[in-house]
């Protein structure tokens, strides 16, 4: 499913027209973004938690000359699911 399928549905569900699915869908997103950049963790009880982690700097590997190369430090979002979507996944 991509975000237009994900508007149509949530269109179709919430019996709004397009425009208002859309942007109700880009507010969600919206919201989850600012949190995670302001360095907060969202959590969607029964959904998952979204968080956001560190990757510290490495040591990498041009894979045409060999040489070596550092990989600088970034922060990196992360999804764990809940409970509730495990099971209805499962």
């Amino acid at each position: 499913m991509n975000k237009s399928e994900l508007i149509d549905k949530v269109a179709e569900e919430a019996d709004l027209s397009k425009a208002s699915a859309a942007r109700a869908v880009e507010a969600v997103l919206s919201a989850i973004t600012t949190a995670l950049r302001t360095g907060d963790v969202v959590n969607l009880v029964g959904f998952g938690t979204f968080s956001v982690g560190m990757r510290p700097q490495r040591t990498g590997r041009n894979p045409r000359t060999g040489a070596s190369i550092i990989i600088a430090a970034s922060k990196n979002p992360r999804f764990k699911a809940g409970k509730g979507l495990k099971d209805a996944v499962n």
